[in-house]
């Protein structure tokens, strides 16, 4: 599939279709929450195991009060320290996260990428992407739109390719349920 244009992805994404979009950090493949009934699709595309979950790219740093329960200070002060960027903190979820979107134990991923155009298609969804890497699971991490395997793109409804290479390193991963943060996976942030 070729890049598509801004429209045709939100387009795609407020149908419930999932797409390929850029981030900060690697390319994903994305659903909307409020628009599809789960992220079921996203582990069909990948291969992946259901049982683990997809976290969610935010537009604002607000949004943690909407997604996130009971967020205790510390993780307020690691999001005011790190967002915009790559740093994912896991919180219990709202009841404004649809049930299969949360893991197993209630919880749900949230990050506010450092990419406008990510934060921008958010923006007019209307609600945070739920958002993995776009690769068959246990393939490298796409660094650049080329690098996205065919298989991936031809499962998908749209794609925008902002022709720059990422990272490809994760973000870091912090459990903020408890009473101290608990690194889960390192990334660029240090914690």
């Amino acid at each position: 599939m070729p890049p598509s244009d801004f429209e045709s992805v939100v387009s795609a994404l407020v149908d419930g279709r999932p797409v390929v979009l850029p981030t900060d950090t690697l390319y994903g493949i994305g659903v909307s929450p409020l628009h599809a009934a789960s992220p079921s699709v996203l582990y069909e595309i990948k291969g992946r195991p259901s049982n683990k979950p997809v976290a969610w790219l935010v537009a604002s740093k607000r949004d943690l009060d909407i997604y996130g329960a009971d967020v205790p200070e510390y993780a307020r002060k690691l999001v005011e320290a790190h967002w915009p960027g790559a740093l994912t903190v896991i919180v219990n979820a709202s009841d404004a996260v649809p049930g299969a979107f949360q893991s197993e134990s209630g919880t749900i991923g949230l990050r506010m990428p450092d990419d406008e155009l990510t934060c921008a298609i958010a923006h007019a969804v209307g609600c945070p992407l739920a958002v993995t890497s776009a690769n068959l699971s246990g393939n490298p991490n796409p660094h650049r739109f080329q690098d996205i395997d065919p298989a991936v793109l031809a499962q998908v409804a749209a794609a925008i390719d902002d022709e720059q290479k990422k990272t490809g390193i994760g973000s870091t991963v912090v459990d903020c349920t408890g009473t101290s943060p608990r690194v889960l996976r390192q990334g660029t942030v240090a914690i």
